[in-house]
């Protein structure tokens, strides 16, 4: 297949931003576990239940729901795939950024912080339908041939939105401390190497967290 400089780009882009996350993974895995001792004290029984609070936990769901969030940018490029329709859609954006700042207010959290998050993640999932749409461009024979129904989809979106929403709100302690970045940066290279993302989802997974450590 011939390569078109835009795809050459982000292919080039996903491979460096993997790079990093594998690089930053490793770095920030978590220190192995001390060699067993007869005299050394039980876990106490809450040593599960407060890992699965942890800030590392709390980073990693917004990464997971994020991914999630990303994977509807398929459908939603191939539902309009042939159509006409811009991807650019401003009115379901604001539309978005509303209900997600009113479930954020709903939920004691920081309206303003959720729409900056919000408004990556609107950004990284146009990310991948562009790249989708040229890929498709530079080979038809790739392109859908079955249009999702864009509402079905959108109830989807709306679902992980709500998710999202959520763990926003669970974490503000986690996105305001030091060590957001480097645990963010962890549990995106899990998520990524979990889920097997292409270069483009790579690229576009990076775009969706920029605000995540700064918006707490």
């Amino acid at each position: 297949m011939q390569l078109t400089p835009s795809i050459r780009s982000a292919l080039a882009a996903g491979a460096a931003v993997t790079v990093l996350f594998a690089g930053a993974g490793a770095a920030a895995a978590a220190p192995a576990a001390p060699p067993a001792s007869t005299t050394a004290p039980k876990a106490p029984a809450t040593a599960p239940a407060a890992a699965a609070h942890s800030p590392y936990s709390q980073l990693r769901s917004l990464a997971t729901f994020s991914a999630e969030r990303l994977a509807t940018a398929d459908l939603v490029a191939a539902a309009k795939w042939g159509t006409g329709s811009p991807i650019d859609d401003p009115a379901r954006e604001q539309e978005v950024l509303k209900s997600v700042a009113e479930q954020a207010r709903q939920l004691g959290a920081d309206p303003e912080a959720t729409t900056r998050i919000f408004k990556d993640q609107i950004e990284a999932n146009k990310v991948v339908q562009r790249g989708l749409y040229r890929q498709w461009d530079a080979n038809p024979a790739q392109a859908p041939t079955e249009r999702p129904d864009l509402q079905e989809v959108r109830k989807e979106i709306n679902r992980v939105n709500g998710e999202l929403v959520r763990a926003i709100a669970a974490s503000p302690h986690a996105r305001s401390a030091p060590s957001c970045t480097p645990l963010l940066t962890t549990a995106a290279a899990r998520v990524r190497a979990e889920r097997q993302l292409d270069g483009l989802h790579t690229v576009a997974l990076a775009r969706s967290l920029p605000s995540v450590c700064s918006a707490a």
